[in-house]
């Protein structure tokens, strides 16, 4: 995600367009006194937004003006500039560009109006000779062609001295009036329009001015009324603005296809109600990730021909590549073989702490399915399950997909022997800003290793500690290489504990700055010692504030906040904490779980967040999903169905039941965002490229609006209006790793809960033992007792290892083991279990990691047992 996000445009190609309508003799009639203006802060009066510049110094208001300093030497104008994005444009159109600018010791200054994209049409230009004293420069023209989205640069480089130089009053008037924004929200009837699970709650809202309770129906394909009912009416909805009702129809289970609700004259879009519908979009939210790989020829036999591509970023021209890349000048004397990977977002960079929480969560969604009963031990993640190139290969298709993240984390590590070694760099991407649409393999800019930060370095250690133990029943030389750095990071960071990423280093990409780390060492810590079993760790997490504070925010987690991940993996995955404490650890879980389930009940849309401007922001969808996640995960520890269903809930608002009436998956629901702003997948801008691809999600509404173009089209939104699908709109309509990874996430939860049906209780009761240990070896009983009321024929009880553990002998059962799945088959005369009884089978193994925890979950016929 690129969070300062200034889109530069101005390329050596646009100075090849010829000017349009702004040579010194012509002559057009000037706009009139109260033609309107179109560039927003032209006076600097609000700050520097949203103006950017490339190839320059900050930007700052001095003395009213804005100010940077331009290196001399560049060789070309075009090499330096300041500008804004989203300036509207009409065809025939009279316009009036007019400026003050001053440089020292002087500049020549071209100001372009201009296509923001390529071909960079140039639609006028304006010439200026800069001196140290302000001087005001005024053109006016015809524009040639209608552009809602144009692009104003100043060019201010090509000097041989360096400049100071300042503007001030820049203006364009003329044109129409900007129409009013008025989004096509379609039925007032607002359903997830996926569908909703048989037994699972089922929820609408209708946006409606009465005031009294309206009669619904919801109807099948064929229009039969199948259900019906009465609304509730809810008043005015802060998010909104609107008045509105809720529908709850979830007393209807039954399964079909093209069902519609309706209410007030209005009829919903269709959807339906399956056990299926989630299987696909566990799949399409993984597929994301292979199409965003760097370093890889993307094979469109897997994921379709529009989506085939040669790799971005190998070397080859234009491509300067990131086999071999240097730091930024001043940072480091070395080059880093850093290839792979997948790219960020909508632009081309790689930044280490969003691939942190986004392998966190591909990678926790596979741990997941070791302790949580409804994930089938995790056959919809295994081998030959996803879209991936390693299939069939052995290793289960989601861990595939993450190592190629986990890859490139790992070359990000300063090297032994070199200052800070064994920290990470804390980004790498291009030294200036590229324009949309740009193929990763057409990127002509230099790549830039950028400084390394605490932040970065813990998150190597906390994913790679991750990848230690799940990779080691898979693949042990991998599993010792993500040890080994993880350790290494981890002991870097402890001694550089407060190098933070710079705020203003987001040229060419974001700054993605932080300078509160200690949620980062709580996260690494928790990781290490899960890995480990390490004392050391226990120590450093027993020590950190965040052990024992608040760690779930009401508007979720991210990856500026992540010891909420730490909390989540204490919690779940096995461990040697006191039983107490774990129970503590739970308990937090549960009560944030409940937190966000009253605030669900209050809002009218039926999402776990507030419904104030400042929760919607930059990428707030994901933050949804997260503590949808949240829920997810106290419906695992407890089978409490409440949270479940409130998991459930949260994914209606992502797939239409919104103020927009839209689902944010692309792909997913009869009206779903399609144009994300994607340098890539940028089909709005170039229709020979795709769209992105089903299974992306828009990062969604945001009321700070950062950039131009939702500047100027919502300016004043209600919150959950606060979003266009257009690909100008970075602020609220990118796609990111980290978002795609909460996706993932809770599809895979959603796709594992079936018809979402009632809980069954447990017919079984287990008592998993470690009997002894001894270097690199344990003995382990399991016992396993009969508590249903009907004797049990034939059993085969089954449990996952944490890491590196393999059963060597067993007895008293067949017992076989695949990557870190244990099976335990009955022998002849142990087949029956009656009620009451008590089955028991024992084994021996073999460990190096150190860590050998009871397994958090045992199941018998595929049933889960009470432990």
């Amino acid at each position: 995600m690129t969070s300062s996000r200034r889109r530069l445009a101005v390329l050596a190609a646009a100075t090849a367009v010829a000017l349009t309508g702004a040579s010194a003799g012509s002559a057009y009639a000037e706009p009139p006194p109260d033609a309107p203006e179109q560039i927003d802060n032209g006076d600097f009066s609000e700050g520097v937004a949203p103006w950017f510049s490339y190839g320059t110094g900050p930007l700052a208001v001095t003395d009213g003006r804005l100010c940077t300093t331009v290196p001399g030497g560049l060789a070309n104008p075009w090499d330096a500039g300041i500008g804004q994005d989203g300036v509207p444009l009409v065809a025939g159109a009279e316009y009036t560009l007019g400026f003050d600018v001053s440089a020292t010791p002087g500049s020549a200054v071209k100001a372009v109006l201009q296509l923001g994209s390529a071909p960079y049409t140039t639609y006028a230009s304006v010439d200026a000779t800069a001196t140290g004293t302000a001087q005001r420069f005024e053109q006016t023209f015809t524009v040639p062609a209608d552009n809602p989205s144009a692009q104003l640069i100043f060019q201010v480089g090509g000097n041989a001295a360096e400049q100071t130089l300042c503007l001030d009053d820049v203006s364009l008037r003329g044109g129409d009036p900007p129409e009013p924004y008025v989004p096509d929200t379609g039925p007032r009837v607002r359903v997830n329009q996926v569908g909703y699970l048989p037994g699972g709650p089922k929820n609408a809202t209708v946006v409606t001015e009465a005031t009294e309770a309206l009669p619904w129906q919801l109807r099948s394909a064929s229009g039969d009324v199948v259900a019906s009912g009465t609304s509730t009416p809810r008043g005015e909805d802060e998010a909104s603005g609107q008045t509105v009702h809720s529908i709850d129809f979830s007393s209807y289970r039954t399964p079909g296809a093209g069902l519609t609700l309706v209410a007030d004259g209005e009829t919903s879009h269709p959807f339906d109600i399956s056990g299926t519908l989630y299987d696909q979009l566990r799949s399409d939210a993984l597929q994301f990730f292979y199409a965003q790989r760097s370093g890889i020829a993307i094979d469109g036999d897997l994921i379709g021909d529009e989506y085939a591509r040669p790799a971005g970023h190998l070397g080859v021209a234009p491509n300067q590549g990131d086999t071999s890349v240097p730091c930024q000048p001043g940072v480091c004397d070395y080059s880093l073989d850093v290839r792979g990977g997948w790219y960020d977002a909508g632009d081309h960079g790689k930044y280490v702490v969003n691939g942190g929480i986004a392998t966190y969560q591909l990678l926790n969604t596979f741990e997941r399915t070791k302790t949580a009963a409804t994930a089938d031990s995790g056959a919809a993640l295994g081998d030959n399950t996803l879209r991936v190139p390693e299939r069939g290969n052995g290793v289960p298709d989601i861990l595939d997909e993450a190592r190629w993240e986990l890859e490139f984390l790992l070359r990000m590590q300063v090297p032994t022997g070199k200052p800070l070694a064994g920290m990470a760099h804390h980004k790498i991407h291009d030294r200036q800003w590229t324009g949309l649409p740009l193929q990763p393999q057409d990127d002509p800019q230099p790549r830039e290793l950028h400084p390394p930060s605490t932040a970065a370095t813990l998150n190597l250690a906390a994913v790679a500690a991750q990848c230690a133990r799940l990779f080691a029943p898979y693949d042990a030389a991998f599993a010792g290489r993500c040890a080994t750095a993880a350790k290494t990071a981890y002991a870097a960071a402890k001694a550089n504990p407060q190098r933070y990423a710079s705020p203003t280093d987001s040229t060419g990409g974001g700054a993605y700055d932080d300078t509160t780390v200690t949620d980062e060492f709580y996260w690494a810590a928790v990781e290490l010692y899960l890995t480990t079993g390490s004392r050391a760790y226990l120590t450093d997490l027993s020590a950190s504030p965040h052990h024992t504070g608040d760690v779930f925010d009401p508007r979720g987690f991210g990856w500026q906040g992540v010891a909420a991940l730490g909390r989540l993996d204490l919690a779940t995955v096995p461990n040697g904490l006191p039983a107490a404490e774990l129970a503590r650890i739970r308990a937090s879980v549960t009560a944030a779980a409940d937190d966000y389930l009253a605030e669900l009940a209050g809002q009218a849309y039926g999402l776990p967040m507030p419904g104030d401007a400042g929760s919607y922001f930059w990428g707030g969808n994901s933050n949804v999903i997260n503590n949808a996640v949240v829920l997810a995960t106290a419906f695992d520890l407890t089978a409490d169905p409440r949270y479940r269903d409130g998991a459930v809930q949260a994914m209606d608002y992502i797939l239409g039941r919104n103020a927009l009436n839209i689902s944010y998956v692309t792909g997913w629901g009869e009206h779903a965002a399609e144009n994300q702003h994607s340098r890539i997948f940028a089909h709005q801008l170039d229709p020979a490229l795709p769209k992105p691809p089903a299974g992306s999600l828009a990062g969604g509404p945001n009321a700070a609006l950062q950039d131009p173009f939702a500047q100027q089209l919502l300016a004043g939104c209600e919150p959950m209006f606060c979003y266009v699908d257009d690909i100008n709109s970075y602020a609220t309509n990118e796609v990111a790793i980290n978002w795609n990874s909460a996706l993932t996430w809770i599809a895979s939860f959603l796709a594992d809960q079936g018809d979402s049906g009632a809980v069954p209780a447990p017919t079984c009761a287990v008592t998993y033992t470690n009997h002894g240990s001894w270097p690199g070896g344990f003995t382990s009983q399991v016992s396993i007792r009969n508590t249903g009321t009907a004797a049990v024929s034939g059993w085969t009880a089954r449990f996952a290892f944490t890491g590196d553990q393999k059963v060597t002998k067993a007895w008293s059962a067949t017992v076989t083991q695949s990557g870190a799945t244990v099976s335990a088959k009955n022998l002849s005369w142990n087949a029956t279990i009656a009620p009451g009884a008590t089955v028991t089978f024992g084994f021996n193994g073999t460990t190096a990691s150190g860590a050998n925890p009871v397994p958090g979950l045992v199941t018998l016929n595929g049933g889960a047992c009470a432990s």
